[in-house]
């Protein structure tokens, strides 16, 4: 298959949105990360998504709406203080999980009967979802368990002829995926940290936001997208509660203190090793995370070194992703 390289003006968007009508995929930008868009109403071409990631198929889909009135069409029962923080954080980096009606496929949701609903700020990923004239199930647009893209590059050097196009847009600027929100209790849940962060929710919500307990404890075991589906002790509600996520070809090793000792002892054994430290700058972090995995992959790098970060607002979220890179190997 040609993967074609579609450029952000009026009728290649219109040509990525007939595509998708089409039962197509298409790679597009958001301000998280790309994503890899089917229409997330036909359960066949969201098969296709899981194919061309080699993803679990119980690891359900975020579905993106352009504009508040998509989400009538997808989710029922939703409570006032969801629809209050969708008043506040939307359209942005924040993905609400809601109980679904019937016209959303199991395909989408991974079997639950919830649904993970966002409405994306970048303009593009807005016009794709209104040219298909239908919401769209994205994932992030790379092989299960890689690091997220956040270039159009990135996206191709895991997609290039698996799909049938990649909207050829920007950086993302905010370079994590969602903060991901369970809203079907009655106390707002977070399944996945983000740029929104749980004082941010709280602050917006004047009441406490909860922490889902596997967000705050190391798994015993990670399970490995490549083998599939599995069984495990829960069904997960949001992407990246339950495989392996975000890991390079090169080891990644969390550490806490005296990096450069660590790095002099690994080249001294012969492996090129590189250092990712981001001091106290989470935002930057956030921005250039996955993008440095990818870039120091490509540059033969075998063992990455990423200083740990406080974990407070956005630097939980960080290291959420660092931990999951990892397998959360952390050097004291």
């Amino acid at each position: 298959m040609e993967t074609l390289r579609l450029k952000i003006n009026e009728e290649d968007i219109e040509r990525a949105g007939g595509i998708i009508k089409e039962g197509g995929l298409v790679a597009f930008p958001t301000e998280t990360v790309y994503g890899l868009g089917a229409d997330a109403l036909n359960a066949e071409a969201v098969k296709l998504v899981y194919a061309a990631k080699g993803r679990p198929s119980d690891n359900p889909m975020i579905v993106h709406i352009a504009d508040i009135e998509g989400l009538d069409e997808l989710a029922q029962n939703i409570s006032d203080y969801a629809r209050a923080l969708m008043e506040a954080f939307w359209p942005g980096p924040i993905t609400f999980v809601l109980p679904k009606k019937a016209l959303v496929p199991d395909t989408t949701t991974g079997g639950l009967d919830t649904v993970a609903v966002r409405m994306p700020s970048n303009e593009t990923a807005r016009k794709l979802i209104r040219a298909a004239k239908r919401p769209i199930a994205a994932p992030s647009a790379n092989i299960s368990g890689r690091p997220s893209p956040t270039t159009a590059e990135d996206v191709l050097e895991d997609m290039d002829g698996r799909i049938e196009a990649v909207l050829m847009g920007e950086s993302c600027k905010v370079g994590i995926e969602s903060t991901v929100l369970d809203c079907t209790g009655d106390v707002p849940t977070v399944l996945r940290p983000g740029f929104v962060t749980k004082e941010m929710l709280e602050e917006a919500l004047g009441s406490e936001v909860a922490i889902d307990a596997h967000l705050l404890e190391k798994p015993e075991t990670v399970l490995d997208p490549e083998e599939g589906a599995a069984e495990a002790d829960f069904s997960p509600k949001s992407p990246g509660m339950k495989y392996k996520h975000y890991a390079p070809k090169a080891r990644v090793r969390i550490v806490e203190n005296d990096v450069d000792r660590y790095k002099a002892e690994a080249e001294a054994s012969g492996i090129r090793t590189a250092v990712l430290d981001y001091g106290k700058n989470s935002e930057e972090a956030a921005y250039s995370f996955f993008a440095d995995l990818r870039r120091l992959d490509r540059e033969g790098i075998g063992l990455i070194l990423v200083c740990a970060l406080d974990e407070e607002g956005l630097g939980f979220s960080i290291m959420n992703r660092m931990l999951k890179s990892a397998g959360y190997d952390v050097i004291e």
